[in-house]
C-alpha cells in the first residue's frame, strides 16, 4: 500500500490561494494539442477514471492519475506532490461515493479554485448498491459493472466540454467511440460469464469490491473484508467463509492486486483444515488497474483480465487435498 509523504491535514490553508493563481499555474506548462490550443491539464484519482479521460480527451488533454497500480484508494493520503498537481489542474476528476475517503477534505478546500467532478455521483441512486454494513452510504465500486461505468464516462465527457467548449464536437465524437467500446466490453463479459454454470458462479475475494459485478453478471459474491479495506477481518469471519467454501466445494478463491493476500491465505488454510483443497484461482484487479503498457493497464484490459481469470478459476476442478 502506498501512502503519501503528508496526510490530508497538511492541506489546511493550501487552497486559500486565489482561483486566479491556480489557473495561472494550470496554464504555465506550455503544452499544446496537435495543431491547436494548449491541452487541458486533467488530474484524476484512479487509473480507471484516467482511462476515460484519456480516451475521450485524446491529444486535447494531459491526464495524470494520482493513484498508480496496486494503490488502495480507501487508504490513500495526499502527498505534497499531489497538492501541486491538484492546484495546477484545469479539471479534477474523482470517483466520489466516499471511495477516496481521505481526500474528501482536499476536494472541499479546492471548491472555487479548481473545478472538481465526482464521476460516479451522477448515476441514479436506484442503480447504486447500499449494503447495510456501509451505514447508509453507497458502494463506490461502480466500475465493475461496465454499463454503470458507461454513466461515469458520460460524466467525464460533459465535464471536458464545460472546461473546453471550443472542442465540444471532438469530445462528443471520441466519447461516442469509447461508449461503443464499452458496449462491446460488456457483451464480452456476459459471454464469458455464461460459460460458468449458474450453481458455480461464486466469487470469493479479499473485500466486498465486486458486488456490482455480481449483480450485473450473475455471480454470488463473498468478500472477507467489508467494502472498505480499512475494515479488518477477524477469526470468526475467516472460519465462517471457510465453512461456506468447504460445504459448497467452491474450487477457487481470488486475491486482489491492491489488497494484501494474507487474509485470503488464512481462509485457504482454514478450508484445508476442514479437509477440502481450495485453490488460489488468480489475482484480480479491484481498486487499481495494472501497470501502464501491460494488458491490464487499461480499463478494458483490466475487465477482460478479471473475467477471464474468474471463469478459468471456477471451471477448473478442485485440487486433491
Amino acid at each position: 500500500m502506498r501512502t503519501g509523504r503528508a496526510p490530508v491535514m497538511f492541506l489546511t490553508g493550501v487552497f486559500a490561494l486565489s482561483a486566479a493563481a491556480a489557473a495561472g499555474c494550470a496554464r504555465g506548462d506550455g503544452d499544446t494539442a496537435a495543431g491547436g490550443p494548449r491541452r487541458l491539464n486533467v488530474v484524476t484519482t484512479t487509473g480507471m477514471i484516467a482511462d476515460i479521460a484519456q480516451n475521450i480527451g485524446g491529444d486535447r488533454v494531459r491526464v495524470r492519475a494520482l493513484m498508480g497500480p496496486g494503490v488502495d484508494p480507501h487508504l490513500y493520503k495526499a502527498s505534497e506532490g499531489d497538492v501541486e498537481r491538484l492546484q495546477g489542474a484545469d479539471l479534477v476528476l474523482y470517483n466520489g461515493l466516499h471511495l477516496e475517503a481521505r481526500l474528501a477534505r482536499v476536494f472541499e478546500r479546492m471548491q472555487g479554485a479548481v473545478r472538481t467532478v465526482a464521476v460516479a455521483e451522477r448515476i441514479p441512486e436506484a442503480r447504486l448498491l447500499a449494503p447495510a454494513a456501509f451505514k447508509g452510504a453507497h458502494d463506490p465500486h461502480v466500475w465493475f459493472d461496465v454499463m454503470l461505468w458507461r454513466e461515469a464516462a458520460t460524466r467525464v465527457r460533459d465535464a471536458l466540454i464545460v472546461a473546453d467548449r471550443t472542442r465540444e464536437a471532438d469530445y462528443r465524437a471520441d466519447a461516442d467511440r469509447y461508449l461503443a467500446a464499452l458496449d462491446t466490453l460488456d457483451a464480452y463479459v456476459r459471454t464469458q460469464a455464461a460459460r460458468v454454470p449458474q450453481a458455480q458462479r461464486v466469487l470469493i475475494t479479499a473485500h466486498d469490491a465486486f458486488n456490482y459485478f455480481g449483480r450485473a453478471y450473475g455471480f454470488e459474491v463473498r468478500g472477507l473484508q467489508g467494502i472498505s479495506t480499512a475494515a479488518e477481518a477477524g477469526t470468526a469471519d475467516v472460519q465462517q467463509l471457510a465453512a461456506l467454501i468447504a460445504t459448497r466445494r467452491i474450487p477457487a478463491l481470488f486475491v486482489e492486486t491492491s489488497v494484501s493476500p494474507r487474509a485470503i491465505e488464512a481462509v485457504r488454510a482454514a478450508v484445508r483444515a476442514r479437509g477440502f483443497a481450495v485453490r488460489i484461482g488468480g489475482s484480480l484487479y479491484s481498486d487499481a488497474m495494472g501497470a501502464r503498457g501491460t494488458p491490464a493497464g487499461t480499463y478494458a484490459g483490466m475487465v477482460r483480465h478479471n473475467i477471464d481469470t474468474i471463469v478459468a478459476g471456477l471451471l477448473t476442478p478442485p485440487e486433491t487435498p
